[in-house]
């Protein structure tokens, strides 16, 4: 599948991070004109877990949007690949996710990683993104 465009961003593991990533994936949705409130809230979801149970003194979270022609991809990986997320009565940041994304899953990363990961599907043309084998006008 073609990737039009993508963001990455490295954060701390402390929930400033998470809101840092959160303000920041917002910003970046704002401008390439794609929803804001179900991908914002699917990413405060799984940075606060991240933050909250992928947690390791001194390593960071990976936060990547990725956009492929009709789809968001979001990704949030961190330094806990011993700790796989379920969907349980006791929380409700995966039951949110699963609410707000077409699917999600995780995957493992290169050790000690893993990569909680959702994708929405996009409706609508992205607004400001142009064919990326398109010439320059």
């Amino acid at each position: 599948m073609t990737q039009l465009v993508d963001f990455h961003v490295q954060l701390s593991a402390t929930p400033r991070g998470a809101r840092l990533g959160r303000m920041l994936a917002v910003e970046q949705l704002r401008s390439w004109g794609l929803p804001l409130e179900g991908p914002a809230q699917i990413v405060a979801e799984l940075g606060a877990n991240a933050v909250t149970h992928g947690r390791v003194a001194g390593r960071d979270f990976r936060l990547a949007l990725t956009v492929t022609p009709g789809r968001l991809l979001i990704e949030v990986a961190d330094a806990r690949g011993d700790r796989i997320p379920e969907i349980c009565d006791a929380g409700r940041g995966l039951v949110v996710v699963e609410a707000l994304a077409e699917r999600w899953g995780v995957r493992e990363g290169p050790v000690p990683l893993k990569v909680v990961w959702a994708e929405v599907r996009l409706d609508t043309r992205v607004a400001g993104l142009r064919d990326p084998v398109a010439p320059d006008a």
